[in-house]
């Protein structure tokens, strides 16, 4: 019998720190787990320049989100373009999530839940009522909670409803 394949999955183009960075996510999420590595062979180490027997690939997966991390070589970098949302229900979670992730990550890329890990991948660490918040159909409040999330690094849940309320 086949495994069934995730339609779509996120693959990460690391430098040489695949493997890490697969322990470091797996280590941060409760649901999840390091599958398959596979290793550079001497065919194409032309193209490549990876020494044999290094990681290639990392299979990890983060609360059933399939993801690839590949050792590429230094030529791409991560940037803020993308980014991966984790939302929360608890200020607990919230505080989790970016204690854990920012660790080692660019502090002057944190802003308005946003932060860069220490692998320059970014993150959003949302409490899960903020899309509500902001798309309320009183656009007083919606204003609010804008204003209010404008002005934070870290998320604080009670802020946000606090702005929301009024």
């Amino acid at each position: 019998m086949k495994n069934k394949i995730q339609k779509i999955t996120t693959n990460l183009w690391f430098d040489t720190q695949a493997e890490e960075a697969a322990k470091f996510y797996t280590s941060i999420f409760e649901n999840s787990k390091i599958g398959r590595i596979t290793r550079y062979g001497n065919e194409g180490n032309h193209i490549h320049g990876m020494p044999e027997g290094s990681v290639m690939t990392v299979e990890f997966e983060l609360e059933g989100q399939a993801f690839v991390a590949l050792n590429g070589g230094p030529q791409y970098k991560f940037t803020e373009a993308i980014s991966f949302i984790i939302h929360c229900e608890e200020q607990e979670d919230v505080d989790y999530y970016w204690e854990k992730l920012s660790e080692g990550g660019d502090e002057k890329a944190q802003v308005c839940g946003w932060l860069k890990d220490r692998f320059g991948v970014s993150w959003q660490i949302v409490p899960a009522s903020l899309s509500e918040m902001v798309n309320d159909s009183n656009p007083e409040k919606s204003e609010r909670v804008m204003k209010a999330l404008l002005q934070m690094k870290k998320i604080d849940i009670k802020t946000l409803e606090q702005a929301y309320k009024g």
